[in-house]
């Protein structure tokens, strides 16, 4: 926890995407849901079902979400750790600062869907969520931006692509044959089933091979990062976003014609289109709010993006729908099958509010 007026300074255009992912996170999907429960009209249908995750192969809207979070971490590294450096803070405490972070962040991850708080060795998963695959991504991009020149870090973030490909497909998974880009025969679940055991999510959704790709992911936002705090005027910067949007997201597109774009996998092709959307939303938001200076409409969006894990974690741990049921109860006779919709909405103003007054008060809790 930190007053604003000692942080270095901030892009608000990534706050206010960082805003904009977590109400996708904590409010968007569930309200779409039953908003088309309530009104199962083409159009609600079309829309929810942009905010389920496909079985397998394929993306939607909603599979940006989580790589989103990833690439606006990266874009933090280079403003972070320039200022770490520039203040003559030794690499040693630089190191235990990330060190901290992951384990705040591994446990962070427990409690919001590895079950630690049901203190059930039965029910708790060692790896299987969105902050610890942060924390991983975040850790080896920092030691990558401290310890690589650029050259480096584009080499590294080759090698992570290629390298996680080369384990989806070449070793051989006992008792299946061949790895193979489909439930239950790649290798990199046959590696967390092994690793985990019984502590394994049981999801299909792969977490330490994947690794590889949730670096790949942070070193993406980490290249956009640099190229904002770099000196280059900021109508080029949109530019070079968009380009690196669109070259990613092509790149992706063609390579998964023969290695699938497997959000659950966190394939190397999904690195890359996924990447690509990202730097094209960047860029959208950055010449929006940087650059034209339209920033009246973001400031919701603001209040959200700078406590964001705050907002991620009490989403989480607080049913706040469920409190704001108890609030709005005489008003299910009103709206009906709308009413759960209703609910949601109000939910999501009380935490709003509760950031909002955090924003207000000048507190910001990072990890």
């Amino acid at each position: 926890m930190h007053n604003p007026e000692v942080r270095p300074r901030r892009i608000l255009s990534i706050d206010v995407l960082r805003g904009f992912d977590m109400l996708m996170i904590i409010v968007a999907d569930r309200f779409f849901a039953q908003l088309h429960q309530a009104a199962d009209t083409p159009v609600t249908a079309a829309v929810a079902g942009q905010f389920n995750h496909p079985e397998w192969f394929g993306s939607t809207a909603y599979d940006i979400i989580m790589p989103l979070f990833l690439f606006v971490v990266g874009a933090v590294i280079p403003f972070s750790l320039s200022r770490r450096m520039q203040e003559e803070t030794t690499r040693a405490a630089i190191y235990r600062k990330l060190i901290r972070r992951v384990v705040i962040l591994f446990i962070l991850g427990w409690i919001v869907q590895g079950n630690l708080l049901a203190w059930d060795a039965e029910r708790f998963h060692v790896f299987s969520n969105t902050l610890q695959a942060i924390a991983v991504g975040y850790f080896f991009s920092c030691l990558a931006f401290l310890h690589l020149d650029r050259r480096g870090r584009y080499l590294l973030f080759a090698g992570c692509l290629l390298g996680y490909a080369a384990l989806l497909t070449l070793p051989t998974v006992p008792g299946v044959g061949r790895s193979e880009l489909l439930p239950d025969r790649n290798f990199a679940l046959y590696v967390d089933r092994l690793v985990f055991g019984r502590f394994d999510d049981g999801l299909q959704y792969t977490w330490l091979l994947s690794g590889l790709g949730f670096t790949a992911t942070t070193l993406s936002g980490l290249f956009a990062g640099e190229l904002i705090k770099s000196a280059t005027p900021p109508k080029k910067i949109t530019l070079y976003l968009v380009l690196a949007g669109v070259i990613s997201l092509a790149a992706g597109l063609l390579w998964g014609t023969w290695h699938p774009i497997v959000k659950k996998l966190w394939t190397s092709s999904f690195v890359l289109a996924s990447s690509g959307v990202c730097f094209l939303l960047l860029a959208l938001f950055y010449w929006i709010v940087d650059v034209r200076g339209h920033t009246r409409w973001a400031f919701p969006l603001e209040v959200i993006g700078v406590n964001a894990i705050t907002a991620y974690v009490l989403s989480h741990v607080i049913s706040f729908p469920s409190i704001a049921g108890d609030l709005l109860f005489g008003l299910e006779q009103f709206t009906g099958d709308y009413y759960p919709a209703l609910t949601t909405l109000g939910g999501f103003a009380l935490l709003y509010l509760l950031l909002w007054y955090m924003y207000r008060n000048r507190t910001f809790i990072s990890v």
